[in-house]
């Protein structure tokens, strides 16, 4: 049985292997391509993965959705990006 990865303020999120962040032309939307499936995500699931890179720890990536949604409150922008992360790692999306 594998062990459920926790996201925690310190991990280093990345695309899990074999994970492709695309932009779709002829329908103009974002996904995540993977083998076999794919996932449609909008603007805001963008904007966190794009900053998903395996460099920027969870704390970092939240300070900078903050620069960039500065009308969000940090401890707002912080619940919703875990658990966008979190729901992603638990569908073998993210790793950390």
């Amino acid at each position: 049985m594998n062990q459920r990865l926790l996201l925690t303020p310190y991990c280093l999120p990345r695309l899990s292997a074999h994970m492709r962040l695309r932009h779709d032309p002829a329908r103009n939307v974002w996904t995540v391509q993977a083998p076999e499936r794919s996932f449609l995500i909008d603007e805001i699931a963008h904007a966190v993965l794009a900053r998903c890179d395996g460099q920027a720890n969870l704390s970092a990536i939240i300070d900078g959705l903050c620069a960039t949604f500065a009308d969000a409150p940090r401890d707002v922008i912080a619940r919703d990006v875990t658990a966008l992360l979190q729901n992603l790692a638990d569908k073998g999306v993210v790793a950390a």
